[in-house]
């Protein structure tokens, strides 16, 4: 049985949430092009996400997955890994299958006082009751990440390092210019499949192609988008409304 099949099963039988946990060892491929890697995280890593693609591209992210003890999309299923043992890190999206990732955040801190947090802003912006809040350490807003990656590793490494963090957008208080490419009937069918989190070997089976016809159509589409890989490929094409999580 394949990785998809096990993850649909399992959010089959959690209803609209998803724990990844199990499966982190079947995962394959890497969606960030491993942008976390070079940072020092020697604790366990939760994560916490809107949706199987957000939650499978970052989990991507760790080389070393050992880390990860928690992988879901959802508060409560988070709060209680980390009521398990102790973490390290968070890496959240305020959005979630159930729940608020910012409330998530003020919680888990309750719980772990020196745990480092991390917030990818979907919505781009920061809730008024948050803005001030001591726990809320680093956030991203999701329009930065579209066009640069180096704000989600820049907004970890400042975290490990007991600094605060906001994006570029979020401190200037303007989001930047999105420029929306006309794709093709193949591009679109390509980010539909990659939105649901399959690897350019399953996009070439769902297409019926070779895999490398797969990965040209992938790039091709990266291309279009003007996007260096498959989320920020996603996320802009949510931001287009051309895709859906």
């Amino acid at each position: 049985m394949t990785l998809m099949q096990d993850v649909g099963r399992s959010q089959t039988a959690g209803g609209g949430s998803l724990d990844l946990t199990p499966f982190l060892d079947s995962i394959e491929g890497s969606t960030l092009d491993q942008v976390l890697l070079s940072v020092a995280i020697s604790g366990k890593v939760a994560i916490a996400m809107k949706g199987r693609f957000l939650l499978l591209a970052v989990c991507e992210s760790f080389q070393d997955r050992s880390r990860i003890g928690c992988a879901v999309t959802d508060e409560q299923s988070c709060l209680e890994y980390l009521a398990q043992e102790p973490y390290q890190l968070l890496i959240c999206t305020d959005y979630l299958e159930g729940g608020n990732g910012f409330e998530l955040a003020c919680k888990a801190r309750q719980q772990q006082p020196q745990l480092k947090v991390v917030v990818l802003a979907l919505g781009d912006v920061i809730p008024a009751q948050y803005v001030d809040a001591p726990w809320l350490e680093a956030v991203v807003a999701e329009a930065d990440f579209i066009g640069d990656q180096r704000p989600l590793q820049a907004a970890v490494m400042a975290v490990m390092g007991h600094h605060s963090y906001r994006s570029p957008s979020l401190r200037s208080g303007m989001l930047p210019y999105l420029s929306c490419p006309r794709l093709t009937k193949r591009e679109y069918e390509v980010l539909d499949l990659l939105a649901v989190g399959l690897s350019d070997r399953q996009i070439a089976e769902a297409l019926v192609v070779s895999e490398e016809t797969a990965r040209t159509y992938t790039k091709r589409l990266l291309k279009t988008l003007d996007v260096n890989n498959r989320l920020q490929a996603v996320l802009k094409g949510m931001r287009c409304g051309m895709v859906q999580l």
